[in-house]
């Protein structure tokens, strides 16, 4: 009996998930455990695996499609089993074509199919270092101004047939009568989407194509899956929200000196975890956000989500991308207690084993940004939304401080960087907590 393979759902949060490779397809002998295709989440990738054996009767899907959870994936079971009932309301994307007749295609199908195969029969042109030039193509692209030098041509021994210049048409910007004509006068080429009416290129769109000598000094790569969901989220926040960023700074002497001595102890054994500056001003905010609930919210509308407890997010630099996992119930945590647990979330981010759970921005309260190591002095951080505020931390650098009796010294400073959502927070409620942080962090106190 035929097994359909659905997509799982990877944590409550997520609604859909892309392939990212199908490791087999239609028609191929599976073993029960095999991999069928790997896919990711908005943070995280996984595989899965055959749950019986047999042969790849169906796959619903191609690598790169975002397929929603709990869909239908592959169909596995035995050669020739029937398993129309599982296709019905779907077309098979190997199949799209399959089983249309001549008489049922439409007839220009027909008409430029026999194009395809006139020109294929059809004598063409050849210039020396450059691909054979049908007499159709040819024409086509003098017409619209196409420079076929770079093309690499899909016909016979690489010639370059119509159907390749009608897709350099299909990806280049419409272009006015006038841009049409300086185009194939003077050589000069749309770089980018015209200015005209619905993206059409004028003439003042037009420019110079890249010189012939040196060719393209660039190369374009398309971006991750990954990389397309941090820039559709950042564009949101920064788009649907009235983000204003206060800078401040801490005397890190207090926290420095704390620093070298939880070093001290991890050096001789007393301590099992190290105990970073980051973990140390993650803690003060903590502090912080208990004096100062209404920082501890989501913005969402209408309302004001009030949390009883500090979920707190940490943004983590990954090979794959930024990623910000979630400690829930910090507030409860000891300093080792809150260390060990950024030890871990950020292993898993940089394995590709983390929760996507704790990948949402609605399962943080508030989140930090800590670019210090990086001896970034400000920066201005981009808010999780629905989150009311993100903390940016910067490097400490030395400043003038008087340090009593008109006595001024150089003293080492840690740079905040608080951008709060202006819908939700007031300015001078926001200074006041961002006030609160350097307070917690001059006087930080713990047991260990």
């Amino acid at each position: 009996m035929a097994v359909v393979v659905i997509m799982p759902k990877q944590g409550q949060s997520v609604e859909s998930c892309i392939i990212t490779e199908l490791k087999k397809k239609k028609g191929d002998t599976v073993q029960k455990g095999d991999i069928l295709f790997s896919y990711e989440t908005d943070k995280a990738s996984f595989e899965e695996e055959a749950p019986a054996g047999g042969v790849v009767l169906e796959c619903f899907y191609s690598e790169g499609d975002e397929v929603p959870v709990l869909e239908n994936m592959m169909v596995i079971g035995e050669p020739g089993e029937d398993i129309s009932s599982l296709l019905v309301g779907r077309e098979s994307p190997a199949e799209g074509n399959k089983g249309v007749s001549m008489e049922s295609r439409p007839a220009d199908s027909l008409t430029s199919e026999k194009q395809e195969q006139k020109e294929s029969s059809t004598p063409f042109t050849v210039q020396s270092g450059r691909s054979p030039v049908s007499p159709r193509a040819r024409k086509l692209a003098e017409k619209n101004a196409v420079d076929t030098s770079g093309l690499s041509g899909s016909g016979p021994k690489g010639r370059i047939i119509e159907k390749d210049i009608q897709a350099v048409l299909h990806d280049r910007p419409k272009m006015t009568p006038l841009a049409k004509k300086l185009a194939a006068e003077q050589g000069m080429l749309p770089q980018s989407s015209g200015t005209g009416l619905a993206g059409t290129a004028r003439a003042s769109d037009l420019s110079v194509p890249v010189n012939s000598v040196y060719g393209k000094d660039y190369e374009e790569r398309k971006i991750s899956n990954m990389r397309k969901i941090i820039a559709r989220s950042m564009h949101a926040s920064l788009q649907n929200s009235a983000q204003l960023t206060h800078h401040l700074g801490a005397d890190a002497r207090r926290i420095l000196v704390l620093r070298k001595k939880a070093k001290a102890m991890l050096e001789e054994g007393s301590l099992d975890i190290n105990i970073t500056l980051n973990d140390m001003v993650c803690f003060s905010v903590i502090r912080a956000l208990k004096k100062f609930p209404n920082v501890n919210t989501h913005f969402l509308g209408d309302s004001i989500r009030y949390f009883s407890k500090i979920h707190l997010g940490l943004a983590v630099d990954t090979e794959r991308g930024l990623m910000v996992p979630v400690i829930r119930n910090a507030d409860d945590l000891s300093i080792t207690g809150l260390a060990r647990q950024f030890k871990e979330i950020a292993a898993a981010c940089r394995n590709g084993s983390v929760n996507p759970d704790i990948l949402s921005p609605e399962a943080g309260s508030f989140t930090v940004s800590n670019l210090g190591n990086y001896g970034v002095e400000m920066f201005t951080p981009v808010i999780n939304l629905p989150q009311s505020a993100i903390l940016g931390v910067n490097t400490i650098v030395p400043r003038p401080k008087d340090i009593g009796d008109d006595v001024y010294a150089f003293v080492p400073f840690i740079g905040l960087s608080l951008t709060y959502d202006h819908r939700s927070l007031d300015g001078g409620e926001a200074t006041r907590f961002l006030k609160q942080i350097a307070i917690e962090i001059e006087n930080l106190e713990f047991e260990i």
